[in-house]
Order: structure tokens, then sequence, then C-alpha cells
């Protein structure tokens, strides 16, 4: 993989399976929904795969493909909504060694910032719960006018509203949505390999570089 060069002045990072790892409480409200609308439910496992292009997206790749009328999705995203509101901060955590990733980057004085295609809301919560030691630029989910991933737009709204250029960032991400979307952006794009998704799904996707800890992403400064 080629380097970075060292004058980034900005970092913008995934928040699901880069920053934080969601997938037991974002399995868990979804399969509290599915049982309860009489669906059959998913390991974890194959939650890594389900998720990453939003909560409505979830709904229709969870059903049974006899299932997915845009009556069932409605419903069930809805409930879904409701119970993720009140679930998503019960096993959802940082992964080991962002806390110190994150440290040290405030130490070198880049401004860090968040995209997610989780919607806004629950994007907005849970950084200010588990991210509120550090001084967050930005934090945008999808919503409103800030489409999902791999739209670029978000990526752009963020530069606009620091002054920056897509150059002066670093993209982190976890899955070939993100990598797209650096790509799409003008922006290096950095796979990470401990999120929900393979080191060949980044390569493939256009990872300018990949890394396999969080403090390596300090090697790319």
């Amino acid at each position: 993989m080629p380097s970075a060069k060292s004058t980034y002045k900005a970092v913008l990072f995934d928040l699901d399976g880069t920053l934080i790892n969601s997938l037991q409480d974002i399995a868990d409200s979804m399969n509290r929904v599915l049982t309860a609308n009489g669906f059959s439910i998913h390991d974890y496992d194959a939650y890594r795969f389900f998720i990453g292009r939003g909560l409505r997206n979830l709904v229709g790749n969870v059903l049974p493909e006899t299932s997915k009328t845009e009556e069932n999705i409605e419903n069930l995203f809805n409930d879904l909504m409701k119970d993720y509101a009140e679930n998503c901060l019960r096993k959802t955590a940082l992964y080991q060694g962002i806390p110190e990733l994150l440290d040290k980057l405030v130490e070198r004085g880049l401004k860090i910032t968040i995209l997610s295609n989780k919607a806004d809301v629950f994007t907005k919560k849970i950084a200010a719960k588990l991210m509120n030691r550090w001084p967050l630029e930005i934090v945008l989910g999808s919503g409103g006018e800030i489409p999902r991933k791999p739209d670029p737009i978000g990526a752009f709204t963020i530069c606009e509203m620091l002054g920056l250029s897509p150059k002066d960032f670093l993209y982190v991400g976890d899955t070939s949505v993100d990598m797209k979307t650096a790509i799409a952006a003008g922006m290096y794009g950095v796979g990470v390999t401990w999120g929900f998704r393979s080191r060949e799904e980044l390569v493939e996707s256009g990872a300018k570089a990949i890394i396999d800890s969080p403090e390596e992403l300090l090697h790319l400064l």
C-alpha cells in the first residue's frame, strides 16, 4: 500500500465498526423486533454483513425475500427505531486502542470528525456519551440533507464546515462503503481490519492503506 503524506489536518472517521463496536446492540434490537413480528432471528456473525447502510436497509436485509414488502419494512423499521433508541448503549463501546488514538490526534492538533450511515440522532447520542472527553469538530449521521454513504455529500459538507480541502483528510472506515466514499470525496481512504468486514473487501474497494490496530494510523501522519 502507498504511504500517506504527512500534512493532513483532519481525520474523518466512520462510526460503527471503526470507532465503536455496536454490532451486538444493533443485532439485539433487530432480533427483538423480528421476534415480536413473527420472523426468524439471526446470529451476530450474520449481522456483520447486514449492517453498514443504515437501519432501514438493515430491515430489508434481515427479512426473508418473500416478506420484503414496503409495508413490512416500514413497520419493522419504526419498531426498530423505538427499540434501538432505548437500547443503543447497552453493549456498545469504543474499540480497544481508540481512546489512546484520539488522545494522540488531539495532541498533534488534528481535527476529529465523524460521518456515519447511522441516523443522525443516534450518531450524535452515541458520540456524546462515549467520546465526550475529546473535542469532536463535527459529528454527522444520515438523514435530512445528508444522504447515506457512499454518496460523498456528507464528506464534502464536513470539508466546507471546516474550511478544508478533501486532500487535507484521512478517511478511516471498515467497509467498502467507506472506501468508495473516500474515493468519491477525494480523501485518502484508510481501511481498518478490526471492524465488520474483511481485509479483502477493503482492498477490492480501493483502500489506499489498511491498518490492523488504531495506533497504526499515527504512522500515516
